[in-house]
């Protein structure tokens, strides 16, 4: 018999929804059971495409024995945390400050007011390799909370003493040696052999790659740009791709990027996506450009609502394997190519009979390049490359035969503004008009379904259902894509929304007390504490989010409050940031905006005006993340609404009507020129 998930819209909710154990999702009547029948609340928190949570889920949510001591002697939370992101927040900071660690799932025992008694990740449901069995644990914290409640009352003060401490510091200051000292650290966890930071497990955090460009385009230091490209190239050419399908996976387990976790995230397409494209607008090279493309050739095929909307992820596991869909055998390729092109698609994409993973099986990487095997099969560089593209294409159209991963089809604001964002970034970078299409539309999904009358966002949207107020990210990060989509189309529309969209974060996040945003906004439901995230993960936090839009907002529109709110940030947050620089690099970036130099060029003509278009295209060239690009357009309706947001551009015309460019630094601003080779030199001069 279903249990009280079966009416929910999560897919995370619903997996679990035929378990034996009587889940409740949060809500006041589950702790209100608890506390009418003087029961600890079990929380579980997790993720529809989460590899673990689905262990979890089979060893013990799916057991009889474990379902029936659940429910006899607690009451059971699920909670999806990228539906609840506030209440995960939370209590991932609980697992931190007990456990030393977090992850998914996220296992952890409340009181009925939701204080934390204890917290873990996964569990087994008997005792091995050192972890306590799931079934233990129940016992012991019923023993605990029927025994030795008062010790156990005790300790769940001291973490909420701990939580409160954390979230509290001094107001500081940045300086250009922050970014020196993030650089710096960055160097020292540098792979010299495979690319990215640390050792295994290796995540691609893309933010860190998009501050190495900026420190490279500020210092010209040459080993800032060497990191990002040996990164870049080292994971494209790794199992962490998807070599038939594209887009990339959740991070490798090993060092050197081959066997990756195979799920797929909508953020993490986005993000690669914009380190690519930056990545191309630095060097020039066609490679960068390419791997971009693939991204969003999988993200429009594959993860793309007929609305506009962008899916949310992809899951690891099919037929209960991990990696099952994705991985193949020597045996399996010759079954679907001819045999001398299956040879050398197994020589290049690394399959043998041995095997890179479980059962033999292989995850395709790029083993050997291009041009070795050209040589060895006999042909010429470009026939190899199209034998390997045939080959790539037969086993991709194959593949779609086997049982596909569960897509997670829920739509969520934040992870669409980030896609958006991207492709904005690609039209901008590329001139694909696909992308600009697929950005727009996705934004006017969210504006006009993920939006009340009152401007108020909201955060998932499934099957034709909203729900749940939006968070601080779902704000920054529909901010950043609108920022993009005005810089992108030059359509004063979205700069009006972005405005818009500002104002609403500033009054609902803001906290007068500590500065800086809080992550829910001030009428949201009250949790134990007040979270304020600024670490940046697997995504940008949204603090730093807001830190760089505002500072681009500022630099459009020449308005001040959003300089000031930009820099009541940094002193809310400067003296974390300062601690370790290396784990805040987005928010470095913001900073790298705000320290300057920054330029801002405006364009003033017509719309049809070919001149304006060849100057809008010098601007586009080349890497310069600390200028934006103002036009101010001649039709009147059209005008009035940029001088109203941009006062400052209200004195710009054209010359002897030519459409005109004025680059502006520090707050000065050249005379205008109307010629492209000299706003050409202007930009290399001052931006």
């Amino acid at each position: 018999m279903p249990n009280k998930l079966a009416g929910e819209k999560s897919p995370y909710l619903l997996q679990h929804a035929d378990n034996p154990v009587d889940w409740y999702p949060w809500s006041e009547e589950a702790f209100a059971k608890a506390r009418r029948e003087d029961k600890p609340v079990f929380l579980s928190i997790g993720y529809a495409t989460c590899h673990w949570c689905h262990v979890m889920a089979h060893e013990s949510f799916e057991d009889p024995e474990v379902a029936r001591y659940l429910n006899e002697h607690f009451v059971a939370v699920k909670v999806d945390r990228e539906e609840r992101p506030d209440i995960d927040g939370v209590y991932m900071r609980v697992c931190q400050v007990i456990a030393g660690h977090g992850g998914w799932p996220l296992s952890v025992f409340l009181t009925p007011e939701k204080v934390p008694l204890f917290a873990g990740t996964y569990f087994p449901k008997s005792a091995r390799l050192g972890m306590p069995g799931f079934l233990d644990l129940l016992r012991e914290v019923h023993r605990l909370w029927r025994d030795g409640r008062p010790k156990l009352m005790a300790t769940g003060d001291k973490i909420l003493q701990v939580l409160q401490q954390a979230s509290q510091g001094p107001e500081s200051f940045l300086e250009e040696s922050d970014l020196d000292r993030g650089f710096g650290q960055l160097r020292a966890a540098f792979d010299p052999r495979w690319g990215g930071f640390g050792d295994a497990p290796k995540f691609p955090t893309p933010h860190q790659l998009t501050f190495l460009l900026r420190y490279h385009a500020r210092t010209g230091n040459p080993a800032a740009l060497g990191m990002v490209e040996e990164t870049l190239m080292a994971m494209r050419q790794g199992g962490l791709f998807d070599q038939l399908g594209y887009g990339f996976h959740r991070y490798s387990v090993d060092a050197r990027w081959l066997v990756p976790h195979f799920e797929k995230m909508l953020y993490d397409q986005a993000l690669l996506a914009m380190a690519y494209l930056e990545t191309y607008q630095v060097t020039g090279k066609a490679f960068y450009a390419q791997v971009a493309r693939e991204i969003f050739t999988y993200v429009l095929r594959d993860m793309t609502d007929a609305d506009g909307g962008f899916y949310s992820a992809e899951d690891a596991d099919t037929e209960g394997e991990e990696g099952l869909f994705y991985t193949w055998t020597p045996e399996e390729i010759a079954a679907v190519l001819p045999e001398d092109q299956a040879r050398w698609a197994c020589e290049y994409f690394g399959v043998t009979t041995k095997g890179n993973f479980e059962k033999g099986r292989s995850v395709l990487h790029v083993a050997e390049m291009a041009q070795t095997l050209a040589s060895q099969a006999g042909l010429s560089v470009p026939a190899f490359v199209d034998l390997i593209d045939n080959a790539r294409a037969a086993l991709f159209m194959h593949r779609k035969t086997r049982p596909a991963p569960l897509k997670d089809d829920k739509i969520l604001t934040a992870w669409n503004g980030l896609m958006a964002a991207a492709l904005a970034l690609g039209f901008r970078v590329l001139g694909e008009a696909q992308y600009l299409s697929a950005a727009t539309k996705a934004v006017h999904f969210v504006w006009n379904t993920l939006r009340d009358p009152q401007g108020r966002l909201y955060r998932r949207y499934r099957h034709g259902h909203v729900a749940h107020r939006g968070y601080l990210d779902d704000y920054a990060f529909l901010a950043w894509a609108l920022l993009e989509l005005y810089e992108a189309s030059l359509d004063v529309e979205f700069l009006q929304k972005a405005v818009e969209v500002h104002e609403a974060m500033l009054d609902l996040f803001w906290n007068p007390e500590s500065g800086g945003l809080d992550y829910t906004a001030k009428d949201a439901e009250k949790l134990i504490i007040k979270e304020r995230e600024v670490y940046d993960g697997a995504l940008p936090s949204g603090n730093s989010t807001a830190l760089n839009t505002l500072g681009c907002l500022a630099q459009i529109t020449g308005d001040v409050r959003w300089e000031k709110a930009a820099d009541g940030i940094v002193r809310a947050f400067a003296h974390e940031v300062k601690k370790y620089p290396r784990a805040y690099t987005h928010f470095l970036n913001g900073w790298d905006r705000l320290l300057g130099p920054g330029c801002e060029v405006v364009l003033v003509g017509t719309g049809s005006n070919l001149e304006k278009e060849a100057m809008v295209q010098c601007v586009r060239q080349g890497f310069r993340p600390r200028t934006v690009l103002v036009v101010k357009p001649l039709d009147e309706a059209r005008r009035a609404v940029i001088e109203k947001l941009a006062p400052f551009v209200a004195s710009m015309h054209p010359v002897e009507g030519r459409a005109a460019a004025y680059v502006c630094r520090a707050r000065q601003c050249a005379a205008p020129t109307t010629d492209v080779e000299q706003l050409r030199t202007l930009l290399n001069e001052a931006c």
